[in-house]
């Protein structure tokens, strides 16, 4: 069955991935399709070949994220101007603007002064920790190493890695089960352990079929592929994201608060993940630890904006993403939040309303409820994002992407020990 699931998994998204380069109105995406449609076919005809389905995948990433990436930074930098996405060059001016002005963001009078047909790109609606991964072209120049996507992906690349090997190093559970719902895990009033794993030993396990889906929605499937590969700056986030939650599984909150505090010093999509698991570190008694870099990274990369132009940071990751900018964000996937925004009387008002709604039941319940594992962690910030996402006035289709990876990666994270009570004991759904 699961070399099945993988074949459809490759199949499809050769097919995605050549109707994207037929179709697409965006030339990076064109470009993407052009190349990633020969590397999925080239994984589905491999399937039944190779034996390690993990190493299948990560092959699959090369070829279908990382190669045409590295494509089109050769490409931009030999002079073709449609090879990136506005993203892209939002996160290098942003890298440019913080070593000459101290600050990664326009004023709104400086935005204004921009054409009108060029102004959006004048706004960064990005934590400041983002215009890092744009220093390297402003410092080197317009070389294709120096492409804010190559350091996206080298970045993925570390913490994905990083965040494999830790959930690879927790006990194998007895036996496979399915996913249960979050509400029903949360019955336990009793904590539960999240100490180290013990150390492997003899050989090192084959890598479990939950593990392998969850390397595949983090690299191979076609909206994180392609976009590593045209915009690229949202999948360091959601690996720092998976990496904290590797890291509280296998009992080292401290360095799961500085990799939370790092994907929210990035891009407030993190927010969440830093809010669940938080209450996570309360409810296991591990806040001490987990609060200094989960709140102090985000803090930290605030500091230096407030102080040489605090009404730039707020123009650009509030007011503009609120809707208060001098233009609108062109974000319109028609998902339920949008539909109703656009094609109901005061609309924005009512999918706002729902959108707190919303917030404020997850809220309740994950402080009735909080989550004692990384698993039961990972399930609230996958399907709170999903929730966020659909009722959201203005949001892109490729923000699916977080909670596809999250969810998926949740099974991988619980663990049958001696400390911690074994998913099927029944005692764990208790009230």
């Amino acid at each position: 069955m699961t070399k099945k699931l993988d074949l459809a998994l490759y199949a499809l998204s050769a097919v995605f991935a050549l109707v994207t380069a037929l179709t697409s109105t965006l030339l990076p995406h064109r470009a993407w399709g052009a190349v990633a449609a020969w590397g999925y076919l080239t994984a589905a005809l491999l399937v039944y070949l190779v034996q390690r389905r993990d190493l299948l995948a990560w092959a699959t990433w090369g070829a279908v994220a990382l190669l045409p990436l590295v494509i089109q930074s050769v490409q931009r930098a030999g002079g073709r101007t449609d090879r990136a996405q506005e993203e892209v060059l939002v996160v290098e001016h942003m890298g440019e603007s913080l070593l000459h002005s101290g600050t990664p963001y326009l004023s709104r009078t400086e935005i204004a002064a921009i054409p009108l047909d060029e102004r959006l790109l004048g706004y960064r609606p990005y934590q400041p920790g983002m215009s890092l991964f744009g220093v390297p072209r402003a410092l080197a120049g317009d070389h294709w190493f120096t492409d804010a996507r190559i350091w996206f992906a080298i970045m993925t690349l570390v913490t994905l890695g990083a965040a494999v090997t830790l959930v690879r190093s927790l006990p194998t559970p007895s036996a496979v089960r399915p996913t249960r719902s979050p509400f029903k895990l949360l019955r336990s009033t009793a904590p539960v352990s999240q100490a180290p794993a013990p150390e492997a030993s003899g050989p090192v396990a084959p890598v479990s079929p939950a593990l392998v889906r969850a390397i595949q929605a983090a690299t191979v499937l076609p909206v994180t592929a392609l976009t590593l590969a045209t915009g690229g700056d949202d999948i360091p986030v959601l690996a720092l994201c998976l990496l904290a939650l590797a890291l509280a599984a296998t009992g080292r909150p401290g360095w799961s608060g500085l990799a939370v505090g790092a994907a929210a010093a990035c891009k407030l999509f993190a927010l969440p993940v830093v809010a669940v698991l938080v209450v996570h570190a309360v409810a296991t008694g591990t806040w001490r630890r987990l609060l200094p870099g989960a709140l102090g990274l985000p803090l930290l990369a605030l500091l230096p904006p407030l102080l040489v132009d605090a009404d730039a940071l707020i123009e650009n990751v509030l007011r503009f993403p609120l809707g208060h900018g001098l233009v609108t964000s062109p974000a319109r996937s028609p998902f339920p939040g949008y539909l109703i925004s656009q094609s109901l009387p005061g609309g924005r008002y009512i999918a706002v309303g729902l959108l707190v709604s919303a917030a404020a039941v997850i809220g309740f319940l994950l402080l009735r409820r909080p989550p004692r594992t990384a698993y039961s962690a990972a399930l609230f910030c996958g399907y709170g994002l999903l929730t966020a996402i659909l009722l959201m006035p203005t949001t892109r289709f490729g923000y699916l992407l977080y909670p596809v990876a999250l969810l998926l990666f949740a099974p991988v994270l619980s663990k049958d020990t001696g400390s911690s009570a074994p998913r099927h004991d029944t005692a764990l759904y208790r009230h």
